[in-house]
């Protein structure tokens, strides 16, 4: 049975989705990936499945290369003819479903984030309701990564209940991220912001508040590990990065394919987001029993419990990030310790990828006993 995965990043295929595509592959799923080009749908080759670059340009919001974008799913989704499709983030989820729907194929789309254009309002946000809306009207299962997404799509009608449903986002490997005790004797609190280099991040807040930790002498280190990305309308400049780091603000660490090794250097994670479906970073950073400061929006307190294994700071509001670093910063070792081992047990008990395999395993099982049964 063919089943074609695809969505906007092979990057995020090969570091998010690995172990969902071994087991479909061990369940004898002739496993089919579509993404766009890149050293990463290489590697993904390598592992020995079937690979098709895509053209997404996931910033774009020009009419022809939707339609264009429309006509290469047909072609693909027409000359392949799988069984099944798995569709991830925006695009994927809107036009490859269109043309699930014309060619009647079974779909499950995981809504990973509402994306910029919920976030923006207006004339874009109304077009993306009804492209959501009319793209997912015959989609079989619709995950969403948090209750407040999923009220959000129930309630402005693009999905109905019966579609619908909540998974711990893409999960977490509990045993690649696993706490790992470092001895320092150095005593300086490192704080790092993991994610791209975007506004929507929260990156400018995280900057200035490193700023003024440098202003007040404060026993701190402050640390980028994430790429920059151009394309989108709110990213970070090459240049504005260059000065953070000339002027000894932060380390740049770039992008790295084994973050479990960066995140046990650091004692706070850091990600002041306005909005995520279900932060990675957040799960990987807790299942390593590493704290984090992050802001009171969907997708992070469903992670970050105030108090608990981390703070809640006010989203776009540098000022009380700062608070919140510093709260941190006064706290003793063994509370620090205690913060990361609660975040620990969490992931264990709410967020293991295999809580999210099964709900794919289950999907799909209803899907294909459908076509068995035809």
């Amino acid at each position: 049975m063919k089943l074609i995965f695809s969505s906007n990043s092979s990057w995020s295929v090969y570091n998010f989705r690995g172990n969902l595509l071994k087991k479909l592959s061990t369940l004898g799923f002739d496993i089919v990936i579509i993404a766009p080009e890149g050293p990463y749908l290489a590697k993904l080759g390598d592992l020995g499945y079937t690979t098709i670059a895509i053209d997404i340009d996931n910033s774009s919001r020009s009419v022809l290369a939707n339609l264009k974008l429309l006509r290469d799913y047909f072609l693909l989704y027409k000359k392949e003819k799988p069984d099944l499709v798995l569709h991830n983030a925006v695009k994927p989820n809107i036009y490859g479903a269109l043309i699930c729907r014309i060619l009647k194929i079974p779909v499950i789309n995981n809504i990973s984030g509402i994306g910029a254009i919920f976030m923006s309002g207006g004339l874009s946000s109304a077009l993306g309701k009804v492209l959501y809306r009319v793209s997912q009207k015959k989609v079989q299962t619709v995950f969403l990564q948090n209750p407040t997404d999923y009220k959000l799509f129930i309630d402005n009608k693009l999905i109905s209940t019966q579609q619908g449903k909540i998974i711990p986002g893409s999960g977490v490997d509990i045993d690649r991220f696993k706490p790992v005790k470092i001895e320092r004797e150095d005593s300086t609190i490192k704080f790092c912001f993991v994610g791209r280099l975007i506004g929507d991040k929260g990156i400018y807040e995280f900057i200035e508040a490193a700023k003024k930790a440098k202003r007040e002498n404060l026993n701190t280190a402050f640390y980028i590990l994430g790429e920059l990305y151009l394309q989108h309308p709110t990213a970070v400049k090459q240049a504005i990065l260059d000065q953070w780091v000339s002027e000894g603000i932060v380390e740049f660490l770039g992008k790295s394919d084994e973050v479990e090794k960066e995140l046990s250097q650091f004692d706070c994670i850091v990600l002041p987001s306005y909005r995520e479906g279900l932060s990675r970073v957040l799960l990987e950073a807790s299942s390593m029993a590493v704290p984090a400061i992050t802001s009171d929006v969907p997708g992070c307190i469903d992670v970050i419990e105030h108090g608990k294994n981390g703070f809640i700071c006010k989203a776009k509001d540098s000022a009380d990030l700062y608070t919140q670093m510093k709260r941190f910063i006064s706290l003793s070792k063994e509370e620090r310790n205690k913060m990361g081992a609660y975040g620990r047990l969490k992931i264990e008990k709410e967020f293991d990828e295999k809580i999210v395999i099964e709900h794919y395993l289950k999907a799909i099982t209803q899907i294909t006993s459908t076509i068995t049964n035809q």
